[in-house]
């Protein structure tokens, strides 16, 4: 799964990729092309026995072909399911949370 998401939307995805894990290694930010970080990486994490997502989109060459808001998190499809088989025990259902929610809705 790829997002193009604002900040507060990165943090709850980042967030609850790390909510299963036994360690906060769940996520992590390479070095890349932009195509490489949405594609071949995460891809590549797939196959691996804990995959983690990829934070992406910091490849200078990529950012204008996207929202100046914008980066991406891209995830593992086993990974994704296990996020949202977590999402109804997460942080989602805390006040913390909702602030943030209610300030993306504004």
């Amino acid at each position: 799964m790829i997002f193009y998401a604002p900040p507060d939307v990165l943090s709850g995805l980042f967030t609850l990729a790390n909510y299963d894990e036994p360690t906060n290694e769940a996520v992590f930010c390479p070095m890349g092309a932009g195509c490489a970080t949405i594609v071949q990486l995460p891809l590549n994490e797939g196959g691996s026995q804990r995959p983690r997502a990829v934070l992406g989109m910091f490849d200078v060459s990529a950012r204008p072909g996207v929202p100046r808001e914008c980066l991406t998190i891209s995830i593992p499809i086993r990974k994704f399911e296990r996020m949202v088989d977590d999402m109804d025990e997460s942080f989602l259902i805390t006040g913390s949370w909702e602030k943030i929610r209610d300030r993306l809705s504004r």
